[in-house]
């Protein structure tokens, strides 16, 4: 039963060669270059911010096995901050930035000590319970503008060199930033660390049998999740040139497991799938009005009954299986390769 499992976690997490993962991954990448000239840039803008908070959440969720309901937490707290320091304090874009996923670290070490020793639904309960108090802490100072959030954010300019009022600009440092974090996710995901947290989440017991502290790997994979989710709403605060409670709700906590769920929960390019397909739903419904969060939620449902592995999850599965079918073909006959004078 276990090689069937691990053969099952292999097939989800791989499925394709090297040479046509090199190839997609450049079709991919001319896409993104492209793709302001053919979509709205700020649509894009979003759902690769997006995408990198749900390749952040899915790190933890999907290659160490902690859910986590409080990522909002980080992605909001790091765009108040960006925000703060881009407006009231007049540092430049990037400066703001690091100042934001700063602070996600600092806050994924404080959260991660806490919960980190709970599992399953106390771990989540946890998170959750420590968002809601960033979230009042949000709604309460000062300097985070309550209700209005801070507005009027000025993008500014890049090393001092840089416009980045200019969209398409603002476009292609988005897609550095994103292309950059999902880099150091995937570096991770198959370094000797990532294979430490593959062996924590498919059996702990064993996993600290074998001598690994593994408190310690879920509090350095925890802090990086948090790291890059800090990262991600750093920059949606440039993007948008706001910081609001949106990011820091627990609706948001909620919204990137359902990104990730409907990607592929444990795949490297699925939460990014899921990311676009929840920003261009939003995108597209909004004409429907309250309705929308209805229609939304019809949709997710149909995708998880459909599509248990996600979307990417379920081609990787159904590609894998393809290619597994020819290799066990038999081999013809003797009788059918022998001449037929033989």
């Amino acid at each position: 039963m276990s090689g069937m499992l691990s053969a099952g976690l292999r097939l989800r997490e791989t499925g394709l060669s090297p040479r046509w993962t090199l190839i997609l991954c450049g079709l991919l990448l001319a896409a993104a270059i492209a793709g302001p000239f053919v979509l709205y840039p700020v649509f894009l803008m979003k759902a690769l911010c997006f995408a990198l908070f749900a390749c952040a959440f899915n790190l933890l969720i999907g290659y160490v096995g902690l859910l986590s309901f409080g990522h909002a937490a980080f992605m909001g707290s790091a765009s108040y901050i960006t925000a703060h320091v881009v407006k009231v304090w007049g540092f430049e874009p990037l400066a703001g930035i690091l100042a934001g996923t700063a602070v996600a670290l600092l806050l994924g070490a404080v959260f991660g000590w806490l919960a980190i020793r709970r599992q399953g639904i106390y771990f989540a309960m946890i998170t959750l319970a420590l968002a809601q108090m960033i979230f009042f802490v949000a709604l309460q100072v000062k300097f985070t503008g309550g209700e209005d959030g801070i507005q009027a954010v000025p993008r500014g300019r890049l090393l001092g060199v840089i416009d980045l009022s200019d969209t398409f600009v603002m476009y292609y440092f988005v897609l550095v930033i994103f292309l950059i974090g999902y880099a150091a996710i995937y570096r991770t995901i198959h370094s000797p660390f990532g294979q430490v947290l593959k062996a924590i989440r498919e059996n702990e017991p064993r996993a600290i049998s074998l001598g690994y502290r593994t408190d310690r790997y879920k509090l350095l994979a925890f802090i990086l999740s948090a790291t890059l989710a800090g990262l991600a709403g750093s920059t949606k605060s440039l993007v948008f040139q706001l910081a609001s409670l949106t990011d820091v709700q627990w609706q948001m906590s909620g919204e990137v497991v359902l990104m990730t769920l409907i990607g592929g929960l444990g795949t490297v390019f699925g939460p990014v799938v899921g990311a676009f397909i929840d920003v261009t739903m939003e995108n597209y419904l909004a004409q429907y009005g309250s309705w929308v969060t209805v229609m939304q939620g019809v949709i997710f449902v149909i995708c998880v009954l459909t599509f248990r592995r996600g979307v990417v999850g379920e081609i990787i599965y159904l590609a894998q299986r393809a290619s597994i079918g020819r290799s066990q073909a038999p081999p013809p006959s003797a009788a059918a390769q022998a001449a037929p004078g033989e």
